[in-house]
């Protein structure tokens, strides 16, 4: 039987795997639910001296072959190209978007590196399935070594329209390496048509289907929306909301109602517009005030980027605002909290919520959308505020949508989802989690795997 070998840019070490709050580790652990593998990437850690040994690591149902990257590899590859070039531009934020040609060499070199460590760990059968953004250019890579294996690439994050893809130098380089691949998987179908758009655009490109033809070969190019396990979040919440922590939630709360939020900070999560937003929920009805919460979850990332410095600084600014202006002797508008919790915690979290506020300028899917709504009490359910430019908008057709570029939109769809009778709200909750359990995390991962084996064999 022939091996799944997963690729990404990190491999989650084994005691991290359950404390992930759902997104990537999520989606490898289920890859491998049904056969067994490897799980190649780097190992998070940086090394200046001596060769690069790849560790291989046993596992129960998988192995994880992990290496570290240099300080120079991490700087272009990592901090710069991946996360300072790519980044904003998938999520059609040009104005921060930098570039440097040493930067996208590293990412060139960073790439060719991991194909060089990864074949020697690679059989003839092996299916391969790259993930995201950081690897975009792996399958060429692995190509040019000699390699025939099936492969697959999934993006998690958007992928921009053609105009605003030509932004990047390498846009050409990028697509034309997609064609290495065997499928190309997209959260929307918008993402996809954005590829395909593309595609028609080239001197010889042409498209029939989901089959897009260009640079001498072809590729299968679909939508794959990524899920979540909602009967195993139900369960954790159900369980949860017993825990000594949701109780301590709930006692500090004093019968307040809570509105919460759960990212990493990002500029493409839009926080300070949500905090905008709840401001002027406070200011323009006053009912909502001493009587509502709002707790934003937001553990920092990527410290090596000076937005992302800048942005933590921009929002505890916002949030002491609001705060200094709303708050009473035993009321604070706002808990805005700089750490993370394990899923299991946030899931009893969700429960307590009467309002999940998902509003992201722009996401591939967001799994925190999904998970919310899987963790309600069926019987007396909170309600989804969430983002028409997130990818969850196209499945979550039970939530309260909202444009997160329009303020006063969003303070409206927070007071309707404040304000919502029970009726309504167990009857968006029951058609939400129809669609949950219609197209959960084995159904993706079932239906890209079959999209690979059923693809034409290349030469």
């Amino acid at each position: 039987m022939s091996r799944l070998i997963v690729v990404s840019n990190r491999v989650a070490p084994i005691e991290e795997g359950k404390a992930s709050a759902g997104g990537l580790s999520v989606a490898v652990e289920e890859a491998f639910a049904k056969t067994g593998g490897l799980w190649f990437g780097w190992n998070g850690k940086i090394e200046n001296s001596g060769p690069i040994r790849v560790k291989v690591e046993e596992g129960e149902r998988f192995s994880r072959a992990t290496m570290p990257l240099s300080r120079k590899d991490y700087n272009d590859f990592y901090v710069g190209y991946s996360n300072s070039t790519l980044w904003p531009l998938l999520h059609y934020r040009l104005n921060v978007m930098q570039y440097s040609r040493a930067h996208a060499e590293g990412y060139r070199r960073v790439n060719e590196l991991f194909a060089h460590h990864l074949e020697p760990l690679l059989e003839s059968e092996d299916r391969i399935w790259v993930h995201d953004y950081h690897l975009f250019i792996l399958g060429r890579e692995l190509k040019r070594m000699g390699l025939r294996n099936r492969m697959g690439f999934f993006l998690h994050t958007p992928f921009p329209p053609p105009d605003m893809l030509r932004s990047c130098s390498e846009h050409e380089e990028i697509v034309k390496a997609l064609f290495d691949y065997d499928v190309v998987g997209f959260q929307t179908e918008n993402d996809a048509r954005n590829l395909l758009e593309y595609v028609r655009r080239l001197p010889g490109g042409t498209v029939r289907g989901s089959t897009a033809h260009a640079f001498g070969k072809s590729v299968r190019v679909q939508a794959f929306p990524i899920s979540i396990r909602p009967d195993d979040m139900a369960e954790a919440a159900e369980k949860a909301v017993r825990s000594n922590r949701a109780r301590q939630l709930v006692s500090s709360l004093g019968g307040k109602q809570l509105v919460i939020g759960v990212e990493r900070l990002d500029y493409s999560k839009g926080l300070d517009r949500r905090f905008s937003s709840y401001e002027r929920l406070l200011a323009n009805y006053p009912e909502n005030r001493g009587s509502v919460t709002f707790m934003q979850i937001a553990p920092p990332s990527r410290g090596d980027v000076q937005i992302y410095r800048e942005i933590r600084q921009e929002l505890e600014g916002i949030a002491g605002h609001i705060n200094g202006r709303y708050a009473e002797f035993d009321w604070v508008p706002i808990r805005y909290l700089n750490k993370s919790y394990r899923r299991e915690v946030l899931a009893g979290f969700f429960r307590i919520a009467r309002v999940g506020c998902v509003t992201p300028l722009r996401d591939g899917m967001n799994l925190v959308a999904k998970e919310y709504v899987a963790s309600q009490d069926p019987a007396d359910p909170g309600v989804l505020v969430l983002s028409e430019f997130a990818g969850a908008a196209a499945e979550m057709d039970g939530a309260v949508i909202v444009n997160p570029f329009d303020e006063e939109g969003m303070m409206e769809g927070l007071q309707t989802a404040l304000r919502m009778p029970l009726g309504d709200r167990v009857e968006r909750y029951q058609s939400m989690m129809s669609v949950l359990r219609q197209n959960d995390l084995q159904r993706w991962r079932r239906r890209f795997l079959e999209a690979l084996a059923s693809a034409p064999r290349r030469s």
